[in-house]
């Protein structure tokens, strides 16, 4: 096999895992693309991504444009003479970008193409119920997430999993599927393949705030999955009356049961050990907690920071 020419494109730890394991490969990377250094934090500390902070210890050379069409840019990438551009999760790149290197440009996507396009796959994932996922290699064209599958490996979920513990199983094996990818690319014998014709694919459009809300009014299953496929990342929440003062609380984790009841959803029961949240059909335990303001904490240590519980009801929908 020989070993080819590689310029790696990736920002967060998801995409540090494979760049690692290209750098423990038999590939050379000639270089590192990431995002900018930026202030963030109450302090406004100048952070920087995980993919960079791991090329500068690999001794790596990096580079931060703020523009993918920048002239300067583009030779640079040209004078690097990659085989192959490798992509996992960064942000979309031009045509002029992409058409760089003589074999190509993949990009690494957690899920089943075309199932589940877009930047939230592997929430939508959970969110949805899914007994299994997946990950996906394919070149990259001028549409998103639509070109030519070169590999597939599939995963299971885990009944009570969250997105959280899936991502990192799923670096892992997405990790370990580029540099497959590399070596069926470098002998030749990978046949890229058109993705499968869906009438309608399932999407993972990018997660906003006000998509975090949790509906009670809804079966036991789906407010599970919801909450699980939103832990720890971006969190779902429900808005809490708490006497006069309405105060927003994100849910980690819970359990759920399922039964028949009379009880309005969204109905709240509590005491000072348990916080029973009643749905269409069943109940939901919060079992882990954010109040705003707050730390995150287990249910009963939220619960004893209240001396009487008759005050508390999920704010209805105005």
């Amino acid at each position: 096999m020989k070993p080819l020419n590689i310029v790696f494109f990736g920002t967060p730890e998801f995409a540090k895992t494979s760049l690692e394991a290209i750098q423990n490969s038999p590939h050379k990377i000639a270089g590192v693309v990431t995002v900018p250094d930026r202030a963030s934090g109450r302090g406004l500390e100048i952070h920087q991504s995980p993919v960079k902070v791991f090329a500068e210890q690999q001794q790596l050379p990096v580079f931060q444009p703020e523009k993918l069409r920048d002239p300067e840019f583009l030779q640079q990438m040209k004078s690097l003479n990659a085989d192959v551009f490798v992509v996992v999760a960064f942000r979309m790149m031009p045509k002029v970008l992409f058409e760089i290197p003589a074999l190509g440009t993949f990009n690494l996507h957690a899920s089943l193409l075309p199932d589940y396009r877009g930047a939230a796959p592997i929430n939508y994932a959970v969110i949805n119920g899914e007994e299994t996922t997946g990950l996906t290699t394919f070149f990259i064209n001028e549409k998103i997430d639509e070109g030519n599958i070169l590999l597939q490996e599939k995963v299971s979920i885990f009944p009570d999993e969250n997105a959280g513990s899936l991502h990192d199983r799923m670096m892992e094996v997405g990790a370990a599927l580029v540099v497959k990818t590399l070596d069926g690319l470098s002998e030749d014998t990978l046949t890229p393949k058109p993705q499968p014709e869906v009438e309608q694919p399932k999407n993972a459009f990018k997660i906003f705030k006000e998509d975090t809300k949790i509906n009670w009014d809804q079966e036991t299953d789906r407010v599970y999955n919801f909450i699980r496929g939103m832990s720890p990342y971006p969190c779902a929440f429900t808005t809490l009356k708490i006497g006069e003062e309405e105060k927003q609380l994100k849910i980690y984790s819970g359990r759920k049961e399922l039964f028949s009841h009379s009880h309005a959803p969204a109905t709240v029961e509590v005491d000072k050990s348990t916080f029973k949240i009643y749905t269409q059909d069943g109940i939901y335990y919060p079992e882990e907690v954010q109040l705003e303001g707050k730390k995150r904490m287990l249910i009963k240590d939220f619960l004893n920071g209240f001396q009487k519980y008759d005050h508390i009801r999920i704010l209805a929908e105005p």
